[in-house]
């Protein structure tokens, strides 16, 4: 292909991909899924745009003088000829390779109708070809980048030295918590291993969620604040006189204290027996063998000083992969919360609802192909006729049927109607207990002609609450017509009491 040919379908490629993209943004998917699948799809472009503007530039630059050449060619001989000379390659080309399949960008970038999209899912392949590469991207317990899948590296976390056993959910919320962990435990190859896996998993599900928030940048971001932390010696728990002389740290793993020996590698979960302990004659030997190791000899300065260098190198990827954790956590908090949400909202159903659970979820994947099988008006009705709620239970955030077992739980079944609020009914005890402070029913007070309204809860007829109020206004009234008829006396000093006071302190003789 000639140079300029080859500029001319560079840029047309540009064109086709920006308008690709652009076409792309517009939409808006209602599921995560498909949310993902397009923002991926849209990565994708845009690496193939970066690649071919490169592609494009290095033609322009003309490195090698080929582009000059080609133009002197065009302008210094027959035009005519050298048209005839590249038709007839391009002839050439095609005798000899007559079923070479030709590149067509239109169809390449663009959005193919929902009934290809039928046909494509049917005969194996997904819409664009990004559906089943999503599906493959997640596991089941990440629900397509919802929540995070750390029950790997909870068995690992588990498997390491001297670490009390905690509970998945419990793991969540402590597995960037590296201060619990003593100089000795960090050394371990287990817990570099855990580490790298760790931060790997963390980096990897940032990547696949957010494709088009540069994620690169954002883990290079990450690096360059740990460089910056490690030469200015600000990185929590290492700094450079951190391992100087042996240490005992006491350690919190869920919420369970532990004392731990550097000198012996020992854990110790009382406090009398690690008193103990630091008086026996093997923990001052140990003491003197990692004080006698830890002293360099004057002879060899210069091997003691490699080690102190190769075993600073081990701490900072140790360091670093600990910051990686801590930094992409923070970035992701909102996935950690989801993911505590859902462990406890599983751990509260039976094996029953978590298989009818699952059972949805495999029904809803194999109708997922079917979507796009109407026109886009008819998109919002096919989502409401999937929905199976025979029970007419309410809706939860997921817009799916909360469980029955919920249902009853809150009584939602029960109903309490309220006359003042114009005979509108509420389902469960909850909503009915609430609704005494809403608008509607203070309102419906207030036509009554009632204004203090704190006092006429659990009441929802009209008659009630008018008599109530009658009878309300009725010892009001008395009382005020009693403090009016009260006869007052005075006493020899000029004092004004009612008259039973002024009996009372005559008889007492206080008067």
């Amino acid at each position: 292909m000639a140079i300029l040919e080859e500029q001319r379908s560079l840029c047309e490629d540009l064109e086709r991909l920006e308008q690709a993209c652009a076409d792309r943004i517009l939409e808006d998917p209602k599921s995560i899924r498909d949310r993902l699948a397009r923002n991926h799809q849209i990565a994708k472009f845009v690496d193939r745009f970066q690649q071919q503007s490169q592609r494009l530039l290095t033609l322009k630059t003309d490195a090698d003088g080929a582009l000059q050449k080609e133009l002197d060619s065009l302008t210094t001989h027959d035009p005519f000829e050298e048209f005839y000379r590249q038709l007839g390659s391009i002839k050439d080309f095609h005798r000899r390779y007559p079923n070479e399949p030709v590149e067509n960008l239109e169809r390449a970038y663009k959005r193919r109708p929902a009934a290809a999209d039928l046909n494509g899912a049917t005969n194996g392949t997904a819409p664009d070809g990004f559906m089943s590469e999503i599906d493959a991207m997640f596991t089941g317990e990440e629900s397509n980048g919802r929540f995070f899948d750390l029950t790997r590296n909870h068995e690992e976390f588990l498997n390491l030295p001297g670490v009390k056993r905690i509970m998945y959910l419990q793991y969540l919320s402590v597995y960037d918590r590296f201060s619990n962990f003593s100089r000795s435990q960090k050394m371990s190859e287990k817990y570099f291993k855990y580490l790298t896996g760790l931060a790997d998993y963390l980096e990897s599900f940032l990547r696949r969620t957010r494709p088009l928030e540069d994620p690169d940048r954002m883990i290079y971001g990450i690096q360059e604040s740990f460089m910056k932390a490690w030469e200015a010696d600000e990185v929590p728990g290492w700094g450079k006189h951190s391992s100087d002389g042996p240490t005992v740290k006491t350690e919190s793993n869920g919420n369970i204290e532990e004392l731990y020996c550097d000198a012996c590698q020992k854990p110790f979960s009382n406090k009398n027996v690690y008193d103990h302990h630091t008086s026996s004659k093997k923990h001052k030997k140990a003491m003197a063998a990692m004080s006698s190791s830890s002293t360099p000899a004057a002879t060899n300065g210069s091997q003691e000083k490699q080690k102190a260098d190769l075993a600073r190198l081990k701490d900072r990827a140790i360091a670093e992969r600990e910051w990686r954790i801590v930094k992409l956590t923070e970035l992701m908090k909102e996935q950690r919360e989801a993911t505590t949400t859902n462990v406890e909202r599983k751990q509260s159903l039976t094996e029953r609802e978590r298989q009818m659970e699952l059972e949805a979820l495999y029904a809803e994947s194999s109708e997922a192909p079917q979507q796009g099988r109407n026109d886009g008006s008819d998109d919002e009705a096919d989502d409401d006729s999937k929905i199976y709620n025979p029970l007419k239970l309410p809706l939860a955030w997921d817009g799916k049927p909360i469980p029955y077992w919920l249902y009853k739980l809150h009584g939602l079944g029960v109903e309490f109607p309220c006359e003042i609020c114009g005979n509108f009914v509420y389902m469960g005890r909850r909503a009915f207990d609430k609704h005494f402070n809403e608008h509607r029913h203070i309102h419906g007070l207030r036509c009554l002609g009632i204004t203090n309204t704190t006092l006429f809860r659990e009441i929802t007829k009209i008659d009630e609450a008018q008599r109530l109020w009658e009878k309300l206004e009725a010892d009001k009234k008395k009382q005020k017509q009693q403090a009016e008829t009260v006869e007052e006396m005075e006493d020899a000093q000029g004092n004004v009491m009612p008259r039973k006071v002024f009996e009372d302190l005559q008889k007492q003789g206080l008067l």
